[in-house]
């Protein structure tokens, strides 16, 4: 009797629908993203916070008297500079959670609100799936800056250059001349030029970063528009 001839294996069928049971493993953990993603929102705020108090001591030290130094709000842009890059690591953690939240409202939650089939074979669950395998953050750590910066510390560095060379111009009296800003300006034996200059380079520098940043931003956005992806 001629033996059977073996038969390919057949290919997994295509599933149309999640089962009860899934659908009840994908809330638990959309709930569990919500938490994390709160929890890393809740330190992001912290040092933002830290930020803005700092920034406010500086200012009543510099503005407390007539002979108050202003040295206070240089030392401060420094100090939020740090603030601003412990915020930033925070951030790529914070964002991954968020994505993988928001993926899940975007391509799960909302259709099944609209009454819409949600089929496991879809495009967003095998990007989910590999960000659970294989996870990493979504954006680089020069993006996350460009982020807190735009939203966030690019007003606290606008306040306290404002603060500084308001400082400069009115504290204690009104200038009567150009040449007393450098007077006002110099730091022991660093002449006042050199501090001006810096301070208009470091806030420049700043608003440059934010804006090759949100060049960036808007790049990866237009190559993505019709993609699903995360970040």
């Amino acid at each position: 009797m001629p033996s059977p001839q073996p038969r390919e294996p057949e290919p997994p069928q295509a599933r149309l629908e999640f089962t009860a049971a899934e659908i009840g493993a994908i809330a638990h953990l959309y709930r569990g993203e919500i938490y994390r993603s709160t929890v890393w929102r809740t330190r992001l705020d912290s040092s933002t916070n830290w930020a803005v108090v700092t920034t406010g001591i500086a200012l009543s030290a510099t503005y407390s008297n007539g002979e108050a130094s202003p040295l206070p709000m240089v030392l401060v842009g420094l100090l939020v500079t740090v603030f601003l890059l412990f915020e930033a690591r925070r951030y790529r953690y914070f964002n991954v959670w968020r994505a993988r939240a928001r993926l899940l409202e975007t391509d799960f939650y909302a259709p099944m609100i609209q009454g819409e089939s949600i089929s496991p074979n879809a495009a967003w669950t095998a990007l989910l799936a590999k960000d659970y395998r294989h996870p990493s953050y979504h954006i680089t750590y020069a993006r996350a800056i460009g982020r807190r910066l735009r939203r966030t510390y690019g007003w606290i560095f606008a306040i306290q250059a404002i603060a500084y060379y308001g400082k400069l111009a009115i504290h204690p009296v009104p200038l009567t001349a150009m040449s007393e800003i450098w007077d006002r300006a110099s730091i022991g034996p660093i002449p006042g030029t050199l501090v001006v200059l810096a301070g208009i380079a470091f806030h420049s520098s700043w608003a440059l970063f934010a804006l090759i940043t949100n060049r960036m931003e808007a790049a990866d956005r237009r190559t993505r528009r019709n993609l699903i992806a995360m970040g």
